[in-house]
């Protein structure tokens, strides 16, 4: 089934993920969907320093949004900051710095936003990594997971009272096709349970997570448009160091970080979303597609869901005390 899965993965990756995929698939694009003005729109975007976090921050700015970009390195952090200031010539571009790997740093970052009462109207959960050799944070939870998973449900789910407060409100959370090969596993979250580590498929497992906490919470709290995306394979700084050997071969054939994060921007353009597609969709340039290959047998059980729910939920709760 691996071997299957792995197959029809790489056959869809060639013929949709690909810059020549985008290019394809633009053609049926409304471009009007992005030509929108979003003063008053508050949008947050973390790992937004470079790749298709910095196009997302730059593209909002350019549309007047006030941008609140998250990361976790503060030099870097602030040119980019600055580079988008000036091309965007939009001053309300703030930088503020949380490692999303760091639970603790999360939990006080989230707390510190609700307390100064900046409003918040979008949500982009992008910051990701492919670590390549078992890291522990806080000797207890594996660093893929850590950033990916935990991470990003530790800010969102703390920032769900400032998003309801500014309603109409999305939360959208950069995935990744590599989830396709996987089966959510509800209990092995630190991938302990593997024959040997393997940064690629424990980052595949996470990236089935994060699907499956946008539906989740989807349903948890329906006033708030939740969506997960998949932007292709995409030059980014992140897959040219995670994954040198896939870039060696593919680089001429990837896609742009403006391509990449073009979905990424429609969403956060598009108006009256709520109304056009379901609460807890999958999207791939600009279309909702399926969350699963056909005959792959990853789909899993509302129980294996919950239960995946409850253990992320008794994380965070122990971090809360």
């Amino acid at each position: 089934m691996s071997f299957y899965r792995s197959a029809v993965f790489g056959i869809k990756g060639l013929s949709e993920y690909t810059r020549s995929g985008f290019e394809s698939a633009a053609k049926g694009f409304n471009h009007t969907d992005i030509e929108v003005d979003l003063t008053d729109t508050h949008v947050m975007i973390t790992g937004a320093n470079s790749g298709i976090g910095k196009v997302t921050a730059l593209e909002c700015a350019k549309r007047q949004a006030h941008v609140y970009m998250v990361c976790r390195d503060e030099i870097r952090g602030k040119e980019a900051q600055e580079e988008i200031i000036y091309k965007s010539n939009n001053h309300s571009v703030e930088l503020h710095i949380c490692d999303l790997s760091q639970p603790k740093d999360v939990l006080k970052f989230t707390k510190e936003f609700v307390q100064s009462k900046k409003p918040l109207n979008i949500l982009c959960n992008n910051a990701g990594c492919m670590i390549n050799e078992r890291q522990l944070i806080d000797n207890e939870y594996e660093a893929n997971f850590a950033t990916n998973t935990l991470g990003t449900y530790i800010l969102t789910t703390n920032l769900i009272p400032v998003l309801t407060n500014n309603l109409p409100a999305r939360v959208f959370t950069t995935s990744s096709g590599g989830m396709y090969i996987s089966r959510l596993d509800p209990d092995d979250l630190n991938s302990t349970q593997m024959s040997s580590f393997k940064g690629d498929l424990v980052y595949s497992q996470n990236k089935r997570q994060q699907v499956v906490m946008m539906e989740r919470l989807a349903q948890r709290y329906s006033s708030i448009f939740f969506a997960s995306w998949h932007p292709g394979w995409v030059d980014t700084p992140a897959l040219r160091s995670a994954m040198p050997s896939f870039y060696a071969k593919m680089q001429t054939r990837l896609r742009t970080p403006e391509q990449g994060a073009d979905t990424l921007v429609w969403l956060c353009c598009l108006k009256d979303i709520a109304n056009r597609y379901i609460n807890g969709e999958f999207f791939q340039d600009r279309t909702v597609v399926s969350k699963h290959l056909p005959l792959a047998w990853t789909k899993s059980s509302n129980e294996e869901e919950e239960r995946f729910m409850n253990n992320l939920d008794e994380i965070c709760n122990k971090y809360a005390r």
